[in-house]
């Protein structure tokens, strides 16, 4: 069995079939071609290069396209505090070559029909008849795509299932902070947090693999805010749902990213709102941190994490005692 990315450390060869998440050539300073890579298996991605195209051999890779296996000989690297793989071979992979496509496809660590139904659960007990029918119709409408849905092409929870698992744990935060903080309506929280990125499946261009490479036309032109208030809007007043309802639930789609430099044009004005933007942040960034620490050894660092300011974590090495 070959080794997962997640084990390679820098300078070690590397030698595998992995899944292309994404090609791209690009021009050098230099005025050089080069082929700027993700490649990914089920222990995560890395970012990949083919530095040297004039090699004969090398001219089939200008053509193979993302979501397609391929087999790469080549070393780690390390660039800017990232291991990052410098590509020597590549080619497509052929029937008769010894592919197993579950071994190359990084999934939530829960099956997406089973935080489908503890979501729907959730969403079933909202006391509230407007919450309730707003939060289970928009569910059961969208319940095939969000069983392998990712919740970004990149970053967080960027896996099949993802969108999700993002969700799920959330909504188990949610309940928790729920007991402590009385200000919280559980019902408006949990609407909010199982609703707010509902628009990523408008957004996100993603096959049943949870793969995703880039963003549909729309998602591109509006994101996933701005799409998830015009769904919030035409599924509210569909519904009959009272206005002052449905622009609460708008307004937490509206700010949850806080900042207008993220998308947010409006900060929270209510807690509920507040509690959303903190969990979704929250999750985020405990997602990356478990991404960044995954095969670190006790008592080292891991390679910058990116949307942590590209600060290195930490991994105690007395938790190996």
């Amino acid at each position: 069995m070959q080794k997962q990315l997640i084990e390679y450390k820098k300078d070690d060869k590397i030698e595998g079939f992995f899944l292309l998440k994404s090609n791209v050539l690009r021009t050098s300073n230099k005025g050089g071609e080069y082929l700027d890579l993700v490649i990914m298996d089920r222990s995560g991605d890395m970012i990949a290069k083919v530095w040297d195209l004039t090699r004969p051999e090398m001219q089939e890779a200008k053509g193979i396209h993302s979501r397609e296996v391929v087999k790469i000989r080549g070393v780690i690297t390390d660039w800017n505090g990232q291991r990052q793989v410098k590509i020597m071979r590549m080619r497509r992979a052929t029937p008769e070559d010894p592919v197993d496509l579950s071994m190359l496809v990084k999934t939530a660590p829960m099956e997406g029909k089973e935080m489908y139904a503890r979501i729907s659960e959730t969403a079933g007990k909202i006391s509230d008849p407007d919450f309730r029918t707003l939060t289970v119709a928009l569910l059961e409408e969208n319940k095939e795509k969000l069983e392998y849905f990712p919740a970004a092409s990149r970053n967080h929870h960027a896996i099949k299932g993802g969108l999700l698992y993002h969700v799920y744990r959330m909504l188990e935060t949610a309940k928790a902070v729920c007991r402590i903080y009385p200000v919280l309506d559980p019902d408006v929280l949990f609407c909010g947090v199982i609703l707010h990125d509902i628009a990523k499946l408008e957004e996100i261009d993603s096959d049943e693999l949870g793969l995703a490479e880039s963003y549909t036309f729309e998602g591109q032109m509006l994101g996933h805010i701005v799409q998830g208030i015009k769904i919030i809007d035409a599924k509210c007043r569909a519904l009959g749902i009272p206005d002052e309802k449905r622009v609460m639930v708008e307004h937490m789609i509206l700010s949850h990213h806080f900042e207008p430099e993220f998308g947010s044009p409006k900060k929270p004005m209510f807690a509920e709102a507040e509690m959303l933007h903190f969990l979704d942040l929250m999750d985020a960034r405990m997602y990356d941190i478990e991404k960044g620490l995954e095969g670190v050894a006790p008592g080292e660092f891991s390679d910058k994490i990116w949307s942590m300011d590209n600060r290195k974590m930490y991994k105690a090495s007395f938790e190996e005692e």
